[in-house]
């Protein structure tokens, strides 16, 4: 007997009985691959989440870093300024004599004050404005009453203030009019 003889005299229930059998055993095999993607797919999502905190806390860092950077540049270039402060007072203090002898003295101070204002520009040291009195930015040390001078404006500048950026580095002393 053949092979499809076989088969033509099997009773019709076997043949269900054989392909039953194979249905659970693919559900079975279906259910553990769905069961691996789920885990595959959790897992994905659990590396996506700390990619995407890891990248945030990394960005936070840079600019946290960047603005510490700035902020302690401007500390040291405001100390360092700051110590050049009664080195431009001195030869302010030169240029205000009225002594005829030292014609050619009062020329080099000159040049050494255009060079320190220079130096001191270039890295941005501004002198603070003195048309109107702002607490944060002058010192009063003195006050006149004088009609001809708007309320609050700035009457005498005694030594100038210096800034870098928005730090005051020195205010400005200043006598203050009304």
């Amino acid at each position: 007997m053949t092979d499809n003889e076989k088969e033509e005299k099997k009773p019709a229930g076997t043949a269900k009985k054989s392909g039953a059998k194979k249905e659970p055993a693919k559900k079975a095999e279906l259910d553990a691959v769905k069961a691996k993607l789920e885990k595959a797919e959790a897992e994905l999502a659990r590396v996506n989440d700390l990619l995407l905190r890891t990248t945030a806390e990394y960005d936070n860092y840079r600019k946290r870093t960047a603005r510490e950077k700035t902020e302690l540049y401007n500390t040291v270039a405001a100390d360092t300024v700051g110590a050049m402060m009664p080195v431009l007072d001195s030869i302010e203090a030169a240029l205000a004599s009225e002594n005829a002898d030292a014609e050619k003295l009062r020329s080099g101070v000159e040049m050494i004050g255009r060079q320190l204002e220079k130096s001191l520009a270039e890295i941005g040291v501004t002198e603070v404005e003195t048309e109107a009195f702002d607490p944060k930015l002058h010192d009063a040390v003195m006050h006149v009453e004088d009609e001809s001078l708007p309320e609050n404006s700035v009457a005498q500048v005694f030594r100038k203030g210096y800034r870098l950026g928005d730090t005051v580095i020195r205010p400005a002393t200043v006598k203050v009019a009304n």
